[in-house]
């Protein structure tokens, strides 16, 4: 199996982390074009902030793709040292500046939305994976991509319901996004544990 396909769990998380940070900075990029001048300013620090560490992230992930799975999974910790600092600045954002209930809202929303499109996207790379797998060595991904898929739509749904609850604190709504990337992950990991054990049979 070429190591491109191996290294698919790697390459899903990074890839689910760089859609957050994306659609974060969108969601900031809206409010600041919104805001007024004193807080425009405030905004454009943010967004200076987050962009910086985001656009670190991206080159680190790059680098260590490239250079293969036994890289990535060296240098994960670094990748989710970053990840955190992000996050870490999203919230300090939310508690000294951006209070209004609509802002967070409107951040949450799109995050989500790219939580969700990570999730199809990852499922839909497996199961593009599976259809390369000979059909006896095939159930156990089958199951996983199921399973992930199952999962997809659980996170999806929690998701939707504390969407539509609204005023919620950033706190909360940060915590939920939290627990869905959590499911990811896990989801993400057993997929590609799947895919290596059904690559091993095939070949052998």
């Amino acid at each position: 199996m070429p190591e491109q396909s191996r290294i698919h769990p790697y390459l899903n998380w990074t890839k689910q982390r760089i859609d957050e940070m994306d659609a974060t900075l969108a969601s900031f990029e809206a409010q600041a074009a919104k805001a007024n001048a004193e807080s425009r300013v405030q905004f454009d620090r943010a967004i200076a902030d987050l962009k910086g560490l985001s656009e670190e992230f991206k080159a680190k992930a790059k680098a260590q793709a490239e250079a293969g799975e036994v890289a990535f999974k060296a240098g994960k910790g670094q990748l989710e040292a970053q990840w955190q600092g992000f996050e870490a600045q999203v919230k300090a954002y939310f508690d000294t500046l951006g209070k209004q209930v609509e802002d967070q809202t409107a951040t949450f929303q799109i995050v989500a939305a790219a939580q969700v499109k990570a999730w199809r996207d990852a499922a839909e790379k497996f199961q593009s994976e599976a259809a390369k797998v000979a059909t006896a060595q095939r159930a156990d991904l089958d199951a996983a991509v199921k399973q992930m898929k199952a999962d997809a739509a659980a996170a999806e749904a929690r998701l939707q319901k504390l969407k539509q609850a609204g005023s919620q604190t950033w706190s909360a709504l940060g915590a939920a996004l939290a627990e869905s990337r959590k499911a990811f992950d896990r989801a993400n990991q057993q997929a590609g544990d799947a895919l290596k054990r059904s690559a091993r049979t095939d070949a052998a």
